[in-house]
């Protein structure tokens, strides 16, 4: 007879069946099949895909994939100045175009603030003396309104207009040029003056203006047939049925040329950049965009148009209050000097401030886009990647890191 403690033949370790012994098997899960085995670890636990259950529940918990042994998650991607060295997200793009105005705010809003003005004061001027002629009207309807009928209005009121489209056309287009100059610095985390930025932009302004050029004209071809097109119908059709054919040509046209400019617009969004980065000419430059854009058209013109809708209704927001204020003080005031330099001061003044934030985010957008393509479709990162590591470890960012953005450094290319 034992006494509990020597071996028996039920009990060769020598203990008991009524106190089995440590890191024994432990007893079968009452959620095991009848006849089902379970592996076991060298401590007596289950592993495998064993389903867990709530304390008290008998719902069990969702699978979750576990990562093994030695998992390490992947380390995050270079980030030395305003955007992570990887193919780029809508999160990326808008934190990035953010962060170029906040790293160089002296040359960014600086010189979109001068752009902005430019552009601003002889529309301002024009409306400033449509506003006054407006309150002179209300003030004694009896009167006609030979302001706004007579040469000085007409031309006040369009040629304020189409000198702030020629201004602009000159001077976005040099703002586009100095402000991706800077973008293609602060990717690696570098800073540029506005000089310093001017100075490499400068040989590439013809190159720029050929762009802009090549696009006004892609742009005002289908316009120059529809008013022909206008015309030859007003000549050919009676007065009763003209009015309706030309009401439709209208509407048809405008639909098509919306679809025609979003397309246009989207296929040469990078032609810019590719003129200051990587040095082409005009017609290369937008052959160059037209090939980086296949393959992503939807994603581009996407974030395209949130971008213009998100400039949009912060440029609305700053710059309606004081164009408000100028109309109001255009109107009330009418046939005075003074009231008139306040007007046009104050809708100026407005059209800057919402100028001032809508162009540069306009071009880091697209300057980020141009390089989440290039990323994307010719492993660009990696040349990116190499780049960043070397200027960290010099601990400095050499002028030489422009030419990377040249295609021939592209690692798929």
């Amino acid at each position: 007879m034992s006494d509990g403690h020597g071996p028996t033949p039920e009990t060769p370790s020598g203990w008991s069946a009524e106190q089995p012994p440590p890191y024994s098997a432990p007893p079968a899960s009452p959620w095991t099949a009848p006849g089902a085995q379970q592996q076991q670890t060298p401590y007596g636990q289950p592993y495998g895909d064993q389903p867990a259950y709530a304390p008290g529940s008998q719902t069990p918990y969702p699978s979750q994939p576990q990562p093994g042994y030695g998992y390490m998650p992947p380390a995050p991607a270079l980030r030395p100045g305003i955007i992570p060295l990887r193919p780029l997200g809508l999160g990326d793009i808008l934190d990035g175009t953010i962060k170029l105005i906040r790293s160089n705010p002296k040359a960014v809003l600086g010189l979109s603030a001068v752009a902005a003005l430019l552009v601003a004061v002889p529309l301002a001027i024009g409306q400033a003396f449509v506003f006054s002629a407006m309150g002179s009207a209300l003030r004694d309807p009896s009167v006609p309104p030979d302001q706004l009928t007579s040469v000085y209005g007409v031309v006040a009121q369009y040629g304020g207009s189409l000198v702030s489209y020629a201004v602009q056309f000159v001077v976005v287009t040099l703002l586009t040029g100095v402000l991706t100059r800077i973008l293609g610095r602060a990717v690696f985390g570098g800073n540029i003056t506005a000089g310093e930025a001017w100075q490499l932009v400068k040989g590439r302004i013809p190159a720029l203006f050929g762009v802009v050029g090549l696009m006004a004209v892609i742009m005002l071809v289908p316009m120059v047939v529809f008013v022909l097109l206008i015309v030859v119908v007003s000549l050919n059709v009676s007065d009763s049925g003209g009015v309706g054919l030309v009401l439709g040509l209208t509407v048809l046209f405008v639909i098509g040329y919306i679809a025609y400019y979003l397309f246009f617009r989207t296929r040469f969004a990078f032609a810019s950049p590719a003129v200051v980065l990587e040095g082409k000419g005009p017609i290369e430059a937008m052959r160059r965009s037209w090939h980086l854009v296949s393959g992503d058209f939807w994603r581009v013109l996407g974030i395209m148009l949130l971008t213009s809708l998100l400039v949009g209704i912060v440029a609305a927001i700053v710059s309606v209050p004081f164009t408000i204020a100028g109309m109001v003080f255009g109107m009330l005031g009418a046939g005075t000097a003074v009231n008139a330099v306040v007007s046009a001061v104050l809708i100026a003044l407005g059209a800057t401030l919402g100028a001032m934030f809508t162009y540069p985010f306009e071009a880091g957008v697209a300057g980020l886009l141009y390089a989440d393509r290039r990323m994307r479709s010719e492993a660009f990162d990696l040349v990116l990647q190499t780049a960043a590591i070397e200027q960290q470890r010099q601990g400095w960012v050499h002028a030489s890191a422009d030419e990377l953005w040249h295609p021939s450094n592209s690692a798929g290319s």
